[in-house]
Order: C-alpha cells, then sequence, then structure tokens
C-alpha cells in the first residue's frame, strides 16, 4: 500500500510551514518520524492557542 500523495503533500507543507525545512529535508525523513513531526507541532500549535 501506498501512500496517499496529497496527505504526503500536506505533511510536507506542514513541516516546512512550521519548522522553515526545504523539502529535501522533509522527504529524507522516514515516514514514521515525518508523522511523528506533525503530531508534534500540532500538540504545539493547539497548546500556544490555548486548546
Amino acid at each position: 500500500m501506498t501512500y496517499a500523495t496529497d496527505r504526503l503533500h500536506e505533511e510536507v507543507a506542514y513541516v516546512a510551514f512550521h519548522f522553515h525545512w526545504g523539502l529535501e529535508q522533509i522527504l529524507d525523513l522516514e515516514h514514521q518520524d515525518r508523522r511523528r513531526y506533525v503530531d508534534h507541532i500540532a500538540s504545539l500549535v493547539a497548546r500556544g492557542s490555548g486548546g
């Protein structure tokens, strides 16, 4: 099973926006590591907005 292209683009955009990392740097991450960063960013954003 392959990972949905739209979902991959969303993750890349999310990490790039918040961490200011480049495309190659983000795509070099293993899927599980990239998802972990997305989850951590979401947690930080939620805490920052009081939620």
